[in-house]
């Protein structure tokens, strides 16, 4: 899964356009020069539109409006997506969206265009961010060496990227697809009980939005409880204020689960800079999540229990981070 760039030409002219898509929601905004922070963002949902195009000229059209005269359409290009990216067709994991990547530079007139997964962006994002975008649980990350990013979404996003001396590269992946483990008898079940409908149990399968009423529904039946179809939000929220029990144990659940697998990326990508948590999923936690026991089944690796103690975590509070990751990307490429 890599980063894919169709350009026809080597300018380095502005403004560029760039998009955070999920599976949910597409977020755009405009980086107007080098030096300028990204500006004129916004959040269009990607149900109201047939396809990615529709909706970056909807978001254009707004800006246009907004800008008058000054508005100047984009040269360059870079989307992040919530899927892998390996040809010109993408299509995504998540929601009905799917494009060509020549197709949509083509109608969009742009020189430059660079499509690249989601969660890649994200981690480019990391060696930039400041103490006012990011949340630690202790000590903030320092961007060094190896650093990792989690994100429960819609689905679960991973990737890592590493300090080089040509300079940070990411390290894209489907690490959100590996299979969960369990940790103790309670999630033996859980896994057990989800795996007479899934045979295979990934971690977003259960770590995701689209997860945790799945999650729920294990709890529920684990527990001798009724089992109502719920959506996530419901979860969250009727967890959040304690109104139901089950809703509640679901989210602590959630954490220790997601603790658990952190540590697993953190071992397996050797990413002692530092572990961030991203996605739209954990800041509606709050406090929850840092009173759960995501720390402790984060360290909670026996004999490499130093080791995880040492790496910090963080939850990433900047929800548009994705974008200046987008626009670092394009950045590299004219380096």
């Amino acid at each position: 899964m890599t980063a894919k760039l169709t350009t026809t030409t080597n300018g380095t002219s502005f403004p560029w356009l760039l998009a955070d898509i999920g599976g949910s929601n597409a977020r755009f905004g405009l980086k107007l020069s080098k030096d300028a922070e990204i500006s004129h963002i916004r959040t269009i949902p990607v149900a109201l539109h047939a396809t990615p195009v529709m909706a970056t000229q909807t978001y254009l059209d707004e800006v246009s409006d907004i800008m008058g005269d000054s508005f100047q359409s984009p040269c360059k290009a870079a989307f992040a997506v919530a899927t892998a990216v390996t040809d010109d067709q993408v299509a995504f994991t998540n929601s009905h969206w799917s494009f060509s990547r020549t197709k949509v530079q083509d109608e969009l007139k742009l020189t430059n265009f660079l499509v690249l997964n989601d969660f890649e962006a994200l981690a480019l994002s990391l060696p930039r961010l400041n103490p006012s975008q990011l949340r630690a649980h202790k000590d903030l990350p320092t961007a060094c060496g190896t650093l990792a990013v989690i994100g429960p979404g819609t689905g679960l996003g991973v990737a890592g990227v590493t300090q080089t001396k040509l300079g940070w590269i990411a390290l894209p992946c489907e690490g959100g697809h590996a299979t969960l483990a369990a940790t103790n008898n309670f999630e033996s079940a859980v896994l057990a009980q989800v795996r007479q409908t899934y045979p295979h149990v990934s971690a977003e399968r259960l770590l995701s939005g689209i997860g945790l009423p799945v999650l729920h529904a294990a709890v529920a039946t684990l527990r001798g409880a009724p089992s109502p179809q719920l959506t996530a939000e419901i979860i969250v929220a009727r967890g959040l204020d304690h109104s139901d029990a089950i809703c509640s144990e679901t989210l602590d659940t959630f954490c220790a689960l997601l603790g658990s697998f952190a540590g697993n990326v953190a071992l397996i990508l050797g990413a002692r800079g530092g572990v961030y948590i991203g996605g739209g999923i954990v800041p509606r936690l709050g406090e929850r999540f840092f009173s759960s026991r995501f720390r402790e089944c984060f360290e909670a690796k026996g004999r490499l229990d130093n080791y995880l103690k040492q790496i910090p975590t963080a939850l990433i509070t900047d929800t548009l981070a994705a974008l200046t990751g987008a626009a670092f990307a394009i950045e590299q490429l004219d380096a």
